[in-house]
């Protein structure tokens, strides 16, 4: 299951985690990915769209 924005193709990004002592262990951080039905040129699937997407408008949902 891809943990990726089919819009604008955010997707998962690693780095560190850097405690108090400074010690360093790899961390991910996620986008928050909501699948949702979307009206695509008349027709109505669900996607896997990031909550920017959705709030910018660049997707129209369908009700």
């Amino acid at each position: 299951m891809s943990n990726k924005c089919e819009i604008c193709g955010k997707g998962q990004v690693s780095g560190n985690k850097v405690s108090h002592s400074n010690i360093h262990s790899k961390r991910k951080w996620n986008p928050n990915i909501q699948t949702v039905r979307v009206n695509d040129n008349g027709s109505v699937r669900r996607m896997k769209v990031c909550t920017r997407c959705m709030k910018s408008g660049k997707v129209e949902r369908a009700l």
